[in-house]
């Protein structure tokens, strides 16, 4: 019976990475009654653990996932490229921005919500993210749906597909504390760009979740791991 509930949901598809954003996102999606189905991607990245962390966390909500392995052969980023260093408070576009990601990520994310039948994409990009990656503003995401109302055969038939962005305005201690209320399992969660097996405390990801954490006046639990 409980099944056949859940089958009746409507149905979003999730963009997880496996850090705290796309967590919350993702248990913000299904406290909205979504039935949620979740891209993982392996791009590359030099961060891979956060794959692993991503399946623990769909499993844990219950969400079905795919993992999707993609390959970028030209790089052009530090998190592609181990031979760069990751900047760390570096004002304007950091050497971080993969070229084009989110139009890749969501792209697929759009392929598959058509194919399931999905009338919503959910994607955790956030203020704080739009302030260095030009493809987290809320402008990019309004001009790709405007891409999925011109460009596919749900915008012809007049049936939406919507791209969510929950925490757009948000910054990092409120999203900490959105998630605290979600029951998000912050301890499944990585963030750290170098990808070792503790987080370096050094890079801009880790800084913003330090400083989040502290801000949201909460302990992060990934820490004692």
């Amino acid at each position: 019976m409980k099944s056949s509930r859940r089958s009746l949901l409507p149905r979003a598809v999730v963009l997880l990475s496996g850090g705290l954003d796309s967590a919350t996102t993702l248990y913000f999606a299904r406290k909205k009654g979504f039935r949620c189905f979740c891209l993982i991607f392996d791009y590359g990245q030099r961060h891979k653990k956060e794959i692993g962390s991503a399946v623990k966390i769909a499993q844990d909500a219950g969400a079905s996932y795919k993992i999707i392995k993609i390959s970028l052969p030209w790089q052009g980023s530090a998190l592609l490229d181990k031979r760069i260093k990751i900047s760390r408070g570096k004002k304007g576009i950091p050497n971080t921005y993969v070229p084009g990601r989110n139009i890749i990520f969501l792209s697929f994310a759009l392929s598959y919500a058509e194919a399931i039948g999905a009338g919503a994409i959910f994607i955790g990009a956030h203020i704080q993210d739009y302030s260095g990656y030009p493809d987290c503003r809320p402008q990019f995401y309004q001009a790709f749906g405007r891409v999925i109302s011109t460009g596919t055969k749900s915008g012809v038939e007049k049936k939406e597909i919507r791209i969510i962005t929950p925490l757009i305005n948000k910054g990092k201690a409120e999203i900490i504390r959105l998630g605290e209320n979600l029951g998000v399992p912050f301890a499944l969660t990585r963030s750290c760009y170098e990808g070792a097996s503790r987080p370096c405390g050094r890079c801009d990801s880790c800084y913003f979740r330090a400083r989040g954490f502290k801000e949201a006046g909460i302990i992060d639990p990934a820490l004692n791991i």
